[in-house]
């Protein structure tokens, strides 16, 4: 639920933000949207509650939908035609280092247990916490230093201030001239196309109406420029390439999110299935007056009696008990997860902090029985088996992407977008039938890997040919809508694949495939933008 809840803010945050972009600003809205992220990740790393919790990933992620599609019409709108294709992907690129970061940070940070600290015996800042506010520091640091750049000429110019348009290019061809260590030469400009104005700010007078009455008006007509927008973006003129682009978005985040959720949680299965292959079977054992303070793992003890035992300073872990008995026992400073009493009768036994909460006897007799100093924190068990491989997994996925990234870039305005989105999603749903082979870790990791980098060519030519279909004034909102709609199909995505884990893989590969093959085969369909001069 946590990565549908930030799916959820992306897709919010990519519609709302990426419109309000074409209207206040690149550079003011994009501030905006690290800001939201920036200060919500943060403070998600301090929370307790798990509803807050998912409240503040929540936020957090409309932040970060809002920034994308601003990020690229704002980049776009620097570059010039001929390495704009190839510039644009090196900015895709970034994405996938911030991937490998947060893999990389959750794979060193999260198992280490001990690098988190306790405050009295209530807060607990665990290591998972650690590396949540980890990850909100590149946001707190893109936030700084886009304080030092300027806002997009090419938006300038749409709100009519030609002369602070100027100037950012001038400083923009000067900079290009030290680069490339050419004597300086003076910056003109031979013309400029002064855009039609399709709509005015309504200029509100201080003493019209109350102050929150001049605020309403002020959003309403900015909501109401936006919402024009969007409606642009289906008119006789732009509804085919919208439409297209909208399945192919669509397609692609459907079977890439779905198969990116699917493959952990594929290898997680199989693992379970090799962990409870190895369970320890305990029957009508008897013990007492013993001090189990050893972890106990991966074990099931049924019919036992336990009389006056101790417990303590120890860990169950994938533990249950079943119709057994406890009588004068005593468990001090136990931790556990995935552990469970079921129909045990427990006698004058004392609990003292201990994470043995209620949910975890079922159908259990207490008789006389006392729970002192519960432990605070999460009530939730999470599974710890085999983290460093899954971690490794994700650590793997991410960076098996920079090839291909690379690869595209070096190619995008040589072959062109169309042909780098259609190739590389048919490649990709090639490389999902051989998925029907993956019956081990390895093969997966593989198959996954192999998977993340050939799809990542359409990506990032989806975003190049997004930002060059449409107009300067319509950009953001374009895209924001299409990048709103991929997270739709993220969410969709991760909901279908992830309930066919441990039942059926040919759903979800065959799901993948017809998605990928429709969506390829459709962009090729799409006018080719490679040559084509920002509007």
């Amino acid at each position: 639920i946590l990565g549908l809840i930030v799916y959820l803010g992306m897709m919010v945050g990519a519609i709302m933000l990426g419109g309000l972009a074409d209207k206040l600003g690149r550079k003011k809205c994009l501030t905006i949207s690290l800001a939201i992220n920036a200060a919500f990740a943060f403070l998600s790393s301090f929370v307790q509650g798990y509803g807050f919790f998912l409240f503040c990933r929540l936020i957090s992620g409309l932040g970060i939908g809002g920034s994308l599609p601003i990020v690229f019409a704002y980049f776009s709108e620097f570059l010039s035609r001929e390495k704009r294709g190839e510039h644009l992907s090196w900015l895709c690129m970034f994405w996938m280092i911030g991937g490998i970061f947060a893999s990389a940070m959750a794979w060193s940070i999260i198992p280490h247990y001990g690098w988190g600290f306790s405050m009295g015996t209530k807060y607990h800042f665990h290591s998972w916490r650690v590396f949540v506010l980890v990850c909100s520091l590149p946001c707190i640091a893109s936030l700084v230093a886009l304080k030092f750049m300027p806002e997009s000429p090419r938006f300038l110019l749409e709100i009519g201030k030609h002369d602070e348009a100027w100037m950012i290019l001038k400083q923009v061809h000067d900079t290009n001239m030290r680069a490339k260590g050419e004597p300086e030469r003076v910056f003109t400009v031979s013309y400029i196309k002064t855009p039609k104005q399709v709509d005015e700010f309504i200029e509100i007078q201080s003493s019209t109406g109350t102050w929150y009455q001049r605020w309403l008006v002020r959003i309403t007509t900015t909501f109401k420029q936006v919402w024009d927008n969007v409606l642009y973006c289906l008119t006789a003129q732009y509804r085919m390439n919208t439409l297209m682009l909208a399945v192919v978005w669509f397609t692609m985040a459907l079977s890439y999110y779905g198969l990116i959720v699917w493959f952990p949680d594929m290898i997680r299965y199989l693992q379970e299935e090799a962990y409870e292959s190895r369970v320890k079977i305990f029957d009508e054992e008897e013990v007492s007056h013993f001090t189990f303070n050893f972890t106990l793992e991966n074990q099931i003890h049924r019919n036992g009696e336990y009389r006056n035992d101790k417990f303590s300073g120890m860990k169950f872990k994938e533990v249950r008990f079943e119709d057994s008995l406890f009588e004068e026992c005593y468990f001090e400073d136990v931790t556990s997860s995935e552990t469970f009493f079921e129909n045990c009768t427990i006698i004058s036994t004392v609990f003292y902090n201990t994470d043995l909460y209620e949910h975890k006897f079922i159908n259990c007799r207490l008789i006389n029985s006392t729970f002192l100093k519960d432990k605070e924190g999460c009530h939730l068990d999470f599974e710890e088996d085999n983290d460093f491989l899954i971690y490794l997994v994700s650590f793997l996925g991410s960076l098996s992407v920079l090839p291909g990234n690379i690869i595209s870039a070096l190619l995008m305005d040589k072959i062109g977008r169309i042909k780098m989105i259609g190739g590389s999603m048919l490649i990709s749903a090639v490389c999902c039938f051989f998925l029907f082979f993956g019956n081990s870790e390895s093969a997966m990791i593989g198959w996954q890997c192999l998977f993340c980098g050939a799809s990542i060519a359409a990506w990032n030519a989806l975003d190049v040919i997004t930002v060059e279909l449409y107009p300067t004034d319509k950009r953001a909102t374009a895209f924001g809508i299409l990048n709103g709609l991929c997270k739709f199909g993220a969410i969709l995505g991760n909901s279908i694949f992830s309930s066919f884990v441990g039942i059926t893989k040919v759903v979800p590969i065959l799901l993948a495939s017809s998605a990928l093959v429709g969506g390829g085969l459709l962009a090729l369909r799409l006018p080719e933008t490679r040559e084509q001069v920002l509007m």
